[in-house]
C-alpha cells in the first residue's frame, strides 16, 4: 500500500497537469481499490499523455488540404516484378548472409483480436482453413524455422542460426497468446527465441483533453495503436534484447497477412544493399480509386498518404511506363536497422498522434453512475508504424507481386474479400504455382475442378517455391497435402 505522503505527492503531479480528477472517488475506496488505482497512475506519465492529446489536436486544426505530395524518388524505389532475376538472387545472397551470422530479427504486430472473424482470440490463433488447420501463427513459425534451415545450407554455416521472434500482443491478447504458444510447443522453435511483449496503452480522452474514468477505481485506456511498437521496444526490453543478441536488422510485419515472408531474405538484403535505415514492402496499386494509403513524400519527407488526401487527377496520374505515379500501396511490411530503432526515442515528441472519436464506458464525476454513451463522446489516441517514415534519413521502398505476398485478413467467413476463404484460396493457388514453376503439373482429382484445387505445402518443405524439384515432370492430383520433404513422392501419380 502507498504511504498518505505518496499519495498526496500523486496528487499534486496530477493537479498540476489539470487532470485531479482522477482522485475524485480515491477516498471512498477500499484498500484495494486505492492500491489498484494508484499503481495505474503511478506508472502513467500524465505530462506525456497531456503533450500527446495537445498535439494530436493541434494536428487536426492545421488543414493537410495544401500539403505538398510528390512521387518517391527513383533512386529509392525497386520493383520485383521489374528487377532482372540476377539482381534479385544478389539481394537474398546478401540477406542469406546477414541470417547466416544471427544478425536479423522479426517483429510481428499481434494485437489484434479476432473479433471481426467472430473470434475472442488473438488473431494470429484464427485457422483459415487449410487442410493442415495450421494457425497463422504456425505458418510464420514455420517459415522462421525453414528460413533458419536454407541460410545455414547456403552459405554452410556451421553453428546455430537463429531468427529471434519477437511477438507484440495488447493487454487483451497478452495471456491467450503465450498459453496458445506454450501449449503448441513455440511450433518447433525454442522457446528462448520466441519473446512475446506487450504493446503501450494511453487514456481515453474527453473532447476537452479530460481523462475519463472506466469505474471508480480505474482509468479508461485503449492500446496505442500499432505505432506503439516503439515506445514498447523501449519500455519492455527489447532493444537491450536485440542488442545482447548481436541483432542489427529486423523485419516487421502484422499478423493477419498469411503470405507474410517473415525475415524475407530478398528484402533484408535490398534494403542492406541501399544502405537504408528503413524500408517498405509495397504492392502495386489495382487501380486510382483503390481506398488504400501510398507511400509518398509530403512536403518532402516520405510518408504514407491516405486516399482521402489525393484528388481523383492526382490519384490517376501514370508514369511513362504506364504504371500509376502513386501506385505504392502500403501493406506495413517494414524493415529497420536497430540503430534507427534507437533513434525514435530521439523524435518521440515530434510524432503526432490520430484521434479516433469513440463511445466511451466511463464513470460520471458528479453521480458515480457508469455511462454508457450512443455516440462518440470522445477519444482515443493511436501512433501508426508508418509514422516514423518522415524521419527516416534513408529510406528504400520494394514493390513485391500482390498475389504471392499480401493476402490479409480482415473480415467475417463468407465476406468474399478480405476473409478466411480469401487467405486459403490465396495460399493454395500461391503453391499451385510453386509446383507449375519447378516443371510439375496439378490436375483436379475427385469432388474437384481444375479451377478450385486443394493443394497445401508446409512452409517446411519450402518458403518460396524452393525445394520442390522433385516434382519437375511429375504429375499431382488433388487434394494433395505436402507436409513433409517424404510427401512429395507420396503425391505424385505420375
Amino acid at each position: 500500500m502507498p504511504t498518505q505522503a505518496e499519495v498526496d505527492a500523486l496528487k499534486a503531479k496530477y493537479a498540476a497537469a489539470q487532470q485531479e480528477h482522477v482522485f475524485t472517488f480515491y477516498d471512498s475506496l477500499s484498500p484495494e481499490e486505492q492500491a489498484v488505482l494508484y499503481n495505474q497512475l503511478s506508472k502513467l506519465d500524465v505530462d506525456r499523455v497531456n503533450r500527446i492529446y495537445k498535439k494530436a489536436v493541434s494536428g487536426l486544426e492545421s488543414s493537410t488540404t495544401n500539403l505538398s505530395i510528390s512521387p518517391l524518388p527513383d533512386d529509392c524505389f525497386d520493383s520485383v516484378l521489374d528487377a532482372a532475376e540476377s539482381k534479385q538472387k544478389e539481394w537474398e545472397s546478401i540477406g542469406l548472409k546477414s541470417i547466416s551470422e544471427n544478425k536479423v530479427a522479426v517483429i510481428l504486430m499481434a494485437g489484434g483480436q479476432g473479433t471481426r472473424l467472430g473470434s475472442s482470440a488473438p488473431k494470429g490463433c484464427y485457422d483459415i482453413g487449410l487442410p493442415s488447420h495450421k494457425s497463422l501463427f504456425q505458418l510464420q513459425a514455420e517459415r522462421i524455422l525453414r528460413l533458419q534451415k536454407i541460410a545455414k545450407d547456403s552459405t554452410g554455416t556451421q553453428g546455430e542460426v537463429i531468427i529471434p521472434w519477437y511477438v507484440m500482443t495488447s493487454g487483451p491478447t497478452r495471456a491467450a497468446t503465450e498459453g496458445f504458444f506454450q501449449s503448441n510447443g513455440y511450433f518447433g522453435l525454442k522457446q528462448e527465441n520466441v519473446i512475446i511483449f506487450e504493446q503501450g496503452t494511453l487514456p481515453a480522452f474527453t473532447n476537452e483533453g479530460k481523462i475519463f474514468l472506466e469505474t471508480k477505481s480505474k482509468l479508461a485506456v485503449a492500446p496505442d495503436g500499432n505505432g506503439g511498437i516503439y515506445a514498447a521496444l523501449r519500455y519492455e526490453n527489447v532493444l537491450t534484447d536485440l542488442a545482447s543478441r548481436g541483432i542489427l536488422y529486423v523485419h516487421a510485419y502484422c499478423v493477419d497477412n498469411c503470405l507474410v515472408r517473415v525475415a524475407d531474405p530478398v528484402f533484408i538484403g535490398y534494403s542492406i544493399s541501399k544502405n537504408a535505415d528503413c524500408s517498405a514492402k509495397v504492392v502495386r496499386k489495382a487501380y486510382p480509386e483503390e481506398p488504400v494509403g501510398v507511400i509518398a513524400l509530403r512536403n518532402g519527407k516520405f510518408n504514407v498518404v491516405e486516399y482521402s488526401e489525393f484528388d481523383p487527377t492526382l490519384a490517376a496520374l501514370t508514369k511513362a511506363n504506364g504504371q500509376l505515379e502513386y501506385g505504392a500501396a502500403n501493406i506495413a511490411n517494414h524493415f529497420y536497422t536497430v540503430d534507427f530503432l534507437k533513434s525514435v526515442e530521439r523524435f518521440e515528441g515530434e510524432l503526432e498522434y490520430h484521434i479516433a472519436r469513440k463511445k466511451i464506458k466511463h464513470v460520471d464525476l458528479t453521480t458515480g453512475e457508469l455511462q454508457s454513451p450512443i455516440k462518440p463522446n470522445g477519444m482515443k489516441m493511436e501512433l501508426f508504424v508508418f509514422d516514423v517514415f518522415p524521419f527516416t534519413e534513408r529510406m528504400a521502398v520494394l514493390e513485391v507481386d500482390r498475389k504471392d505476398e499480401f493476402s490479409p485478413l480482415k473480415n467475417a467467413p463468407g465476406t468474399g474479400i478480405d476473409d478466411p476463404d480469401t487467405s486459403k484460396r490465396d495460399i493454395m493457388n500461391q503453391h499451385l504455382r510453386f509446383v507449375e514453376k519447378v516443371g510439375g503439373k496439378v490436375v483436379a482429382g475427385d469432388g474437384e475442378t481444375q479451377d478450385s484445387l486443394t493443394l497445401e505445402i508446409s512452409p517446411l518443405v519450402s518458403y518460396a517455391g524452393e525445394g520442390l524439384e522433385k516434382l519437375k515432370g511429375k504429375t499431382v492430383r488433388t487434394p494433395a497435402v505436402i507436409d513433409t520433404v517424404s510427401d512429395i513422392e507420396k503425391v505424385i501419380i505420375s
